[in-house]
């Protein structure tokens, strides 16, 4: 074998790898840091240098001469993206590409379970194991600052509590298969308006107890490998290189072990991406961003400019070593992990957890006179109305865009669902994006359409005329301006005329239902005039299936919102006294903005504003009725050290089995500092059958009452007066409990 490897060397293969004289680090059954010291003490200063950067879109080398074996990422977080050319964003053609879309984020988090995020995060693992992915570039989980940015669907919610709980299960789930999750984007990254050039000035409060606390769980708790850095700013320094962000927080206060990877072009620097934290760069063309050279990933930051530089004795070894270090260590968890399991593709197992998911996030807004579920022991006649009812949705948003092996439709899903003799028609309503394409992934529909706006609502009123029930099926989709990366809303209201179709829709059919897909809040001027309305998330694969579930009943809904619904844009702190989306300087493309809201931020700011919200967090309805009893306490008073038990009795009091989401808020009297009126602290979901019983317990800690001394730069509680709220929702409180911090 030696032979051949140096015949083939001498006829000028140099890239074929060669075997390392002694790799014994390959033994697996050594300890991950006894692997990563010997590796590194093997290795040039050339070969720390290579493994920091890419080496072709969504690759990086690793050694071959010692028989390392590189990265291999793929973007998530919501599916397996398709096969790219080697060093364009253009389709590689492969044919075996094709993956299973699970639900947007937005919907995880409004399941509310961790159960189901364990689920998810296993799931796409296995999905990305089959397809040789070592790394996922994913889960999301900025905060929901505004209901206009392009790229909450990708992210978990507004308040940090539930984003924390529901990160870790995903992140353990994907990497007790040998994928690392890669948690994005690091951080304050809250709109796509201007992305790369916004500065985000907020107070060191806020951003320990709004925007970091999911990113330090998914760190601390679910034990992440690897964090992508944002494309902003913070500081005057860019995220992807940010001294205070990643060296004095995430690898310092967190004691974060893994390797930070840019935002494709995230880097813009080699010295502060030397000093400031980064580990691996990737991007795109020369300098990682801007068009240019084609595989010119030794001209990137973190390549011939850091060699440039150590020769020259202007960076120090040790902090190579440190990033190199940091890179072995995600090779030998990840790549050259030989204990994997294999994984499987488009598994049928597969389908069935994203439509579980997707039924369980689907959001039951309102159901006035018991509208739902449709009927099922009986033959009726449907109407289905609007453009999001048939248009693919898996094809766009950015790069989360998939290439699917299928994609069930709503209509296509009510189809399938209805019982024999049910009639299902449709009418478009209204016309949005007709095209379904993104980098050079096509739908293959063909959604053109002739007739004027007026000649579509009159076909739908004529049809709705006619039928029990009128199911319209719109929202936002994931074209540019909606729901969709590098590009924020333009306003809450639904696009493509949509309000005047369903308020025609309501005044030809009393039994009218709204089924909206978005990953964003919109406005509802029609709320009181519709009688039924069903929050249905961007579903993926199994969409139709997992919205037909619903609708007829099949599963009970009990989805609950991970962020408010505003009445309209002003009632949103951003809006209200934020500085969205920034202010220019005179002097410089940069865009400064200031969270003045602090940390007001969804719920925080109506209920402590007394804003009442169209649908407030953690608003969900179900099919069947739950009643709280009265809750106990095990003491009124807890010292330091102790902890508060919390009991509550739920029962099911209407007649079919359903599942209830019980949330803890609690709230601060009588503080020193500006607090909310009150915040998110627990939360159990659990499932009763008709007339059943069960108690839940909550432990409230010291800690859930602390919040960030600033100026001490730590955690603070303070003794005094506390109360602790057991609740549906926000703004549905079951039960107060005052008590008191010795």
């Amino acid at each position: 074998m030696i032979k051949q490897i140096l015949i083939l060397l001498a006829a000028g293969m140099a890239t074929v790898p060669v075997v390392a004289d002694t790799p014994v680090y390959l033994d697996s059954s050594r300890d991950i840091e006894e692997r990563v010291e010997d590796a590194l003490s093997r290795m040039t200063t050339a070969e720390k240098v290579a493994i920091l950067h890419a080496q072709s879109k969504f690759s990086s080398p690793g050694v071959a001469r010692l028989g390392i074996r590189g990265l291999w990422t793929t973007d998530g977080p919501h599916g397996i993206r398709p096969e790219v050319l080697w060093d364009e964003w253009d389709q590689a053609g492969w044919t075996n590409d094709s993956c299973v879309a699970f639900p947007a984020l937005t919907c995880l988090a409004a399941t509310w379970n961790p159960e189901m995020s364990a689920l998810y995060g296993r799931s796409l693992g296995e999905e990305a194991l089959y397809r040789g992915k070592d790394v996922v570039l994913g889960p999301g989980v900025n905060i929901y600052r505004t209901p206009l940015n392009g790229r909450n669907f990708e992210y978990m919610g507004e308040d940090p509590y539930l984003a924390s709980k529901m990160v870790v299960p995903y992140v353990k789930g994907m990497q007790d298969l040998g994928v690392a999750a890669c948690v994005k984007h690091y951080a304050l990254n809250n709109q796509e308006k201007n992305r790369h050039t916004t500065n985000v000035i907020v107070d060191d409060r806020t951003l320990y107890e709004i925007y970091l606390p999911a990113f330090k769980a998914a760190v601390q708790e679910g034990g992440a490998w690897s964090i992508m850095g944002a494309y902003n700013y913070y500081q005057d320094q860019h995220l992807c290189h940010n001294d205070r962000m990643l060296n004095g927080i995430l690898k310092g206060e967190w004691g974060f072990d893994g390797a930070v990877i840019s935002d494709w072009g995230g880097t813009h620097d080699t010295a502060q991406a030397i000093t400031n934290g980064l580990d691996l760069e990737f991007g795109s063309w020369t300098n990682g961003l801007s068009n240019g050279t084609s595989n010119a990933y030794d001209n990137y930051y973190l390549a011939n400019p850091y060699l440039e530089m150590l020769a020259k004795g202007e960076a120090d070894p040790k902090t190579l070593d440190d990033k190199a270090r940091r890179v072995l260590r995600l090779i030998f968890r990840t790549s050259m992990n030989n204990c994997k399991p294999v994984g499987s593709m488009c598994s049928e197992a597969h389908y069935a957890a994203a439509r579980r998911i997707g039924g369980e996030g689907i959001v039951l807004l309102k159901n006035d006179r018991n509208i739902l579920p449709l009927p099922l022991d009986k033959p009726v006649r449907l109407l289905v109305v609007g453009e999001n009812a048939l248009k693919m949705m898996t094809v766009g948003g950015g790069s989360s865009s998939l290439k699917v092996q299928r994609e069930i439709s709503p209509l296509d899903g009510l189809k399938s669902a209805a019982p024999a003799g049910t009639v299902v028609d449709f009418a478009r309503g209204y016309v949005g994006d007709v095209t379904g394409e993104y980098n050079g992934v096509t739908s293959g529909q063909d959604l053109s359409e002739s007739r004027s706006a007026q000649e579509l609502i009159a076909d739908a009123v004529a049809k709705a005329a006619d039928a029990d029930y009128v199911i319209f099926v719109g929202g936002l989709n994931k074209s540019s301006g909606q729901d969709c990366e590098d590009s924020d809303r333009g306003s809450l209201s639904l696009p493509y005329g949509q309000d005047e179709v369903i308020t025609a829709l309501a005044k030809a059919n009393p039994n009218l239902i709204v089924v909206n897909v978005s990953g964003n809040a919109v406005a509802m001027p029609w709320v009181k005039q519709v009688p039924a309305i069903l929050q249905a998330w961007f579903l993926g694969s199994e969409a139709g299936n997992s919205i037909a579930d619903v609708l007829f009943g099949k599963v009970n809904p009990s989805g609950k919102l991970p962020m408010t619904f505003p009445v309209k844009l002003e009632d949103v702190a951003a809006h209200a006294v934020g500085e969205y989306p920034g202010v220019k300087r005179a002097d410089a493309d940069i865009w400064d903005e200031k969270y003045n809201e602090g940390v007001l931020v969804g719920y925080r700011w109506h209920d402590t504003k007394k804003i009442k919200p169209l649908f407030p967090f953690g608003h969900g309805l179900s099919y069947t009725t739950f009643a709280y009893g009265k809750p106990t306490v095990d003491r009124k008073e807890m010292a330091a050290g102790e902890t508060m038990t919390v009991t509550v009795p739920v029962t099911n009091t209407g007649n079919r089995e359903g599942a209830e989401i019980v949330q803890l808020y609690v709230t601060d009297v009588k503080a020193p500092v500006e607090r909310p009126a009150k915040e998110l602290k627990g939360f159990r979901k659990i499932t009763l059958a008709p007339g059943e019983t069960k108690e839940i317990t909550f432990t409230v800690s010291p800690d859930d009452l602390a919040y960030f001394d600033a100026d001490a730069h730590k955690w603070a509680t303070h003794p005094g007066k506390y109360r602790v709220h057991v609740a549906s929702s926000s703004a549905d409180i079951a039960s107060t409990i005052p008590f008191t911090l010795k």
